[in-house]
């Protein structure tokens, strides 16, 4: 399957598997989606991710993170901002701010991507990719 935004297939990936309560997921590995990974590790909505190659292919095996004895997901909801095909754009006044800052909002600044919050304090703004809560 080539699916263009590759950011989009990564969310979904992980929404299912979230909803399956499977303990690992693999998303095409992409400086993007490593990137984005890094930012959900960070933040404590996924446990780590590692890199495998499989041939040509290369994955990142993203491990999930649950809470309580019923194994509710950490991550309630991913939800693509930015498409190919509508691409949403913030400076550094107007960056969202997720559930008043429950939720995350990932940036992809020209520093790298990051949270909403570091591209705040660095006074950054970019392409609002996606909301995490």
């Amino acid at each position: 399957m080539a699916a263009n935004d590759t950011i989009a297939d990564m969310l979904t990936r992980i929404r299912n598997a979230n909803l399956a309560r499977h303990q690992t997921t693999e998303v095409p590995s992409t400086k993007m989606t490593r990137s984005i990974a890094k930012v959900l590790r960070e933040e404590g909505f996924i446990g780590d991710f590692s890199e495998i190659e499989e041939g040509p292919k290369r994955n990142l095996v993203i491990s999930l993170k649950y809470k309580g004895k019923n194994r509710r997901p950490i991550i309630t909801a991913l939800k693509r901002v930015s498409k190919p095909g509508l691409r949403v754009y913030s400076n550094r006044k107007e960056l969202p701010r997720v559930l008043g800052g429950i939720g995350i909002a990932i940036i992809s600044t020209s520093s790298g991507i990051m949270t909403d919050r570091d591209a705040r304090r660095q006074g950054l703004g970019g392409e609002v990719l996606c909301y995490v809560w």
